[in-house]
């Protein structure tokens, strides 16, 4: 089997970063700016909508190709939510559809640099026993 190019798993990191990061300001700006007026605390929207995209940041910035793979089960809550409002919101479609954009960057970008990265480094999931 032939690994992806370094040059190749570096793009796909960068794509990844560039998607959660833009999306993790995107959800900062509408949260904080353009919802200021919920009827919910901003506490309580912080803790539901930016401590999510916190928890795998750390170990997405050091490169860990396990982090990316489980980064994506994070994703499809705002993938959800966007196409959700691009449906149900015109006031915040333009919004929405960023967020749609902005999750499938990341969403592509960690697939890719969690299988290919994964493979370059040998890492393989534990398979279960016969019988287990």
């Amino acid at each position: 089997m032939q690994h992806a190019k370094p040059e190749h798993i570096r793009l796909v990191k960068t794509i990844a970063l560039a998607g959660y990061l833009g999306l993790l300001g995107l959800t900062l700006i509408w949260q904080l700016l353009c919802n200021a007026h919920s009827e919910f605390s901003l506490l309580f929207r912080v803790g539901l909508w930016i401590v999510p995209l916190l928890l795998p940041l750390p170990g997405m910035l050091k490169g860990n190709p396990f982090t990316f793979a489980w980064a994506n089960f994070i994703l499809m809550w705002y993938f959800l939510h966007g196409f959700t409002m691009v449906y149900i919101s015109a006031e915040q479609r333009n919004m929405a559809i960023i967020e749609i954009l902005f999750t499938s960057m990341a969403f592509v970008g960690c697939t890719l640099y969690a299988r290919w990265q994964g493979r370059a480094l040998g890492l393989t999931l534990p398979k279960l026993k016969k019988g287990q």
